[in-house]
């Protein structure tokens, strides 16, 4: 694909239609990397909803971060977007804020959109109540919440709807019904968002470090931990006291990395003696990848909370084991 066609399927991705909430841009050959695991940030007030992480298209796929959004007006919901084979390629459909939840994809965007509706949350009387078993949500400073485990039992990486090895969901007749009733567009922090995701050398590290990371099978295959941002208080021995901390976090993770390799590595051993077929080792690398991507998932969550508590002046180290369970994508 020329550079040309390139820069107008990045800007077509960008445009904001509100006249058509189909698909839109020119078609892209291959279909977007795997979802990567994240952790979310901290809920930075009431009202704000969770608008999920997707991939972008420039010269290449590139992944646009969630983010927390205002809703244009009290009562919204957004709906993600997703890609989506066509007749000649994949085509993004852009997503909308709108009075209910339609069709995107079935794709598991994880925080409560798990490919159908959204569980994250609810309006009720001109408050938005957050599920706190899926948001990362202050409990001290957002009292409008409830608890509710939802079990995603089919959770999935892929990211594309149709075409070879993508999701096979269709839209229901509700879902058919939401997308032909009121849609506003993404507001413009949401575009400015995913501008900033385009053009920024940092976030482009960052998401060929989260493909790498969902990709991985084994720990020694990781990147390397990404350390937080330290606060700058002005506090010489404050700031001092937060890089200890984050020094510590990175070096007992990197502990709970060899730790997990060691195990793997010895499961390799007693599997080769044991001569067992092909089927038998890639269950085992599967298990192996699923216990990897599981330790990420907790690390970066740990990480995300200690720097949530340095920055509201908490400090305290961090909570958690081994890594075990964390971020939801």
């Amino acid at each position: 694909m020329n550079l040309a066609n390139s820069q107008l399927v990045a800007v077509s991705i960008l445009l904001l239609s509100t006249a058509s909430f189909a698909q839109i841009g020119i078609p892209v050959a291959g279909p977007p990397p795997p979802m990567p695991y994240y952790a979310q940030p901290l809920c930075p007030g009431d009202g704000y909803i969770w608008t999920p992480g997707y991939w972008g298209w420039g010269d290449n796929y590139y992944w646009i971060p969630g983010m927390w959004v205002l809703p244009p007006e009290v009562g919204d919901l957004w709906t993600p977007g997703y890609w989506g084979w066509g007749d000649d390629g994949f085509f993004f459909n852009e997503g909308y804020w709108g009075l209910s939840v339609g069709f995107y994809g079935g794709i598991d965007y994880g925080f409560g959109y798990f490919g159908r509706g959204y569980e994250g949350g609810r309006w009720n009387n001109g408050h938005f109540f957050y599920n706190t078993t899926l948001n990362n949500v202050n409990r001290s400073d957002i009292r409008n919440v409830y608890n509710t485990r939802v079990n995603d039992s089919q959770a999935s990486r892929v990211s594309y709807n149709g075409g070879a090895g993508g999701v096979s969901a269709r839209a229901t007749s509700q879902e058919q019904a939401i997308a032909a009733g009121r849609h506003v567009s993404p507001v413009a922090a949401q575009s400015q968002h995913a501008l900033a995701a385009r053009t920024d050398p940092e976030a482009a590290r960052q998401t060929a470090n989260s493909a790498r990371s969902s990709a991985s099978v084994h720990p020694k295959d990781l990147p390397a931990i990404e350390r937080g941002t330290t606060p700058a208080t002005g506090n010489t021995k404050q700031d001092q006291k937060y890089q200890k901390e984050q020094d510590k976090l990175v070096a007992k993770q990197n502990q709970d990395r060899q730790k997990l390799q060691q195990q793997q590595d010895k499961e390799h051993q007693q599997l080769a003696k044991q001569q067992t077929n092909e089927a038998r080792n890639q269950g085992m690398e599967q298990r192996h990848q699923g216990q990897t991507q599981q330790m990420q998932q907790g690390h970066m969550q740990q990480m995300q909370q200690m720097q949530s508590r340095q920055q509201s002046g908490g400090g305290g180290g961090f909570r958690g084991g081994g890594g075990g369970g964390g971020a939801r994508r």
